[in-house]
């Protein structure tokens, strides 16, 4: 019997990465998604793709009927939690709807896994949760003080999933820290395609390049960087997929439970990224320089070494 992994947010970008890659390692999948930011054809890509089709079921984490009835009619090995709002700025003018989706979601979800005894989660988190430390390199040690409300849930849920082994001594979790996702799947079947006006830059990009927007707003450049844009750690999701099924085998040894950043090391200017779309696709991006936003930090790139000491796990 192949293990089941219960996959929350499956059809969304990371999750759906993940979900091929789960199923060409022989897991079984059973997908989790209220398809608030996600496209039920994605189910249909992923199949194409892998040759194999995971369990889908549409609901919401803050259902704990729903929850309930899937944890007692599946043998799940383990939870891959993806589920979550991830706007940095809508999370600032609707900071409630944050927190009772991502915060008050998560409690349901851990609630109802420790009731059917299953004691194995890997949380998506985010390199948000360091806010501006006041330098580049983070490590897992850098001080957590999240700039947003988006990142300060992050933040609580890591607070709160810590907490748990302390009343269920079995209870194990890999919580990893995401710098900035990027890319596709080989094949153009799946990559980042959000429902309404893309929050991240490289899909951003992208519709600036297929003519769907106009023009890109790139946000400050006078920052302390060469050319006086933001820079960030850019990481495949081919490799952040990869990640997660290296935090799974890490949990299947019994040996603890983790915290680690997943990114490169290296951090790439929005200048310089858009140059390097220009040249890979032969589309000319144009944009508009605006304001700073405000929670935007100068430079930011992870420490990855610990996952690779941990993991094994290089991008």
């Amino acid at each position: 019997m192949s293990k089941k992994i219960l996959v929350t947010g499956g059809t969304g970008y990371i999750g759906s990465h993940t979900v091929v890659q789960l199923l060409n390692n022989d897991y079984s999948v059973l997908i989790l998604d209220n398809l608030s930011n996600s496209k039920k054809e994605v189910l249909n890509r992923i199949k194409q793709i892998s040759g194999k089709s995971p369990e889908f079921i549409q609901g919401d984490i803050l259902d704990s009927d729903l929850l309930r009835k899937i944890f007692s009619e599946n043998k799940i090995d383990a939870v891959i939690h993806f589920a979550g709002l991830k706007a940095v700025g809508e999370s600032e003018t609707e900071p409630l709807k944050y927190y009772k989706n991502n915060v008050s979601g998560s409690i349901c979800l851990f609630e109802e896994m420790l009731q059917a005894n299953v004691t194995k989660l890997i949380f998506s988190s985010s390199a948000t949760v360091y806010g501006d430390p006041g330098y580049a390199k983070c490590a897992e040690n850098t001080p957590l003080n999240p700039q947003s409300n988006y990142g300060n849930t992050k933040k609580v849920i890591e607070e709160i999933i810590t907490a748990i082994p302390g009343a269920q001594k079995d209870f194990r979790f890999g919580i990893l820290r995401y710098f900035n996702p990027v890319g596709a799947n080989p094949s153009g079947l799946i990559g980042e395609d959000p429902n309404g006006i893309p929050n991240n830059l490289v899909p951003y990009i992208s519709q600036v390049a297929s003519g769907k927007l106009s023009k890109l707003n790139v946000w400050g450049n006078d920052y302390p960087t060469p050319d006086g844009t933001g820079k960030r750690d850019y990481i495949h999701v081919e490799d952040l997929a990869a990640g997660h099924l290296a935090a799974l085998k890490k949990l299947d040894q019994n040996d603890g439970s983790f915290t680690v950043n997943i990114g490169t090391g290296n951090s790439y200017s929005v200048l310089e990224v858009i140059k390097a779309f220009e040249k890979a696709s032969g589309k000319k991006i144009e944009f508009q320089i605006g304001p700073r936003r405000s929670g935007d930090v100068a430079e930011c790139y992870a420490d990855p070494s610990l996952a690779k000491e941990i993991l094994g796990w290089s991008a």
